[in-house]
């Protein structure tokens, strides 16, 4: 039942911008089980969810790939050591980087399994990140400011 929970609450975070867990509670109600908040609670500690700022003020849960429990910290890190700025060119976004940085930040991207992200390719000191559509390229680099913290 755990898993097949865990599932489902990757999925909804993926589908929707959850931002409280009594949302997160009720999109898993929704969907046909039967969950308390306490529940809730510890399935997002965890799946060790995170959370990050939106363009609108507020905030959602996001998943972040982890084989230990600060690989997500240590993504996070290579992309603030490494990026230098973006430039969106429709559902491509462009990434600069420190010289010799593109294949760390593009794994570390790749490994935060962002839905929007299809895939990436880096050079020395540049990214292509293929996004699916115009709207999400937006949406990730917003999610990317958050991050860095508005750099």
């Amino acid at each position: 039942m755990k898993k097949t929970r865990h599932a489902k609450i990757i999925e909804m975070i993926q589908k929707h911008d959850v931002e409280t867990q009594e949302e997160l509670a009720n999109y898993l109600r929704e969907s046909g089980l039967a969950v308390t908040q306490a529940t809730v609670s510890r399935d997002i500690k965890e799946l060790k969810l995170s959370k990050i700022p939106l363009r609108n003020g507020r905030q959602k849960y996001i998943i972040l790939k982890q084989e230990d429990g600060h690989l997500g910290d240590k993504y996070i890190r290579v992309l603030r050591d490494g990026f230098s700025s973006m430039e969106m060119a429709q559902n491509i976004l462009v990434v600069k980087t420190v010289s010799g940085m593109a294949m760390a930040v593009a794994a570390a991207l790749d490994a935060m399994r962002f839905p929007e992200i299809v895939g990436c390719i880096a050079g020395d000191d540049t990214i292509f990140v293929a996004v699916r559509t115009v709207e999400e390229t937006q949406a990730l680099m917003d999610q990317i400011r958050a991050m860095l913290g508005n750099l």
